[in-house]
């Protein structure tokens, strides 16, 4: 159940972001292909493995309804980044941003980090 609601607001967020990006101005200087599939890989490398260290529960429940692990992850992803999901994530955003050439997706891209560095400081 908490796969599914949230690979549906996962899918929900993805699709509002392309469309929003969509829509913006491109900038060539910014339209990079092969460096936005790199990051795009890579960031759903990071997430998608952090969830398979974690499992269904660490992902999805464990913050919320404070099931917590016996031992800290300390397995890939978890060995490069203390945050993989976070830094996956981003790294998505901004391979999005560049695949479409779009500088708006990029400062998007920024006020996401911000927010992911802000979180980080209350979590750890």
């Amino acid at each position: 159940m908490a796969f599914v609601d949230f690979s549906q607001k996962s899918l929900y967020e993805i699709l509002r972001y392309e469309r929003a990006l969509r829509h913006q101005p491109i900038n060539e200087s910014f339209h990079a292909p092969l460096l936005a599939y790199a990051l795009i890989a890579a960031g759903n490398l990071l997430v998608l493995s952090s969830t398979w260290a974690l499992g269904i529960t660490g992902t999805y429940l464990g913050d919320y309804f404070g099931i917590l692990m016996d031992e800290p992850v300390t397995s890939f992803p978890f060995n490069l980044t203390s945050a993989p999901m976070y830094h996956g994530s981003t790294m998505s955003f901004l391979g999005t941003a560049l695949l479409y050439g779009r500088p708006a997706g990029v400062m998007l891209t920024l006020e996401v980090l911000a927010v992911y560095t802000v979180a980080l400081r209350f979590e750890e």
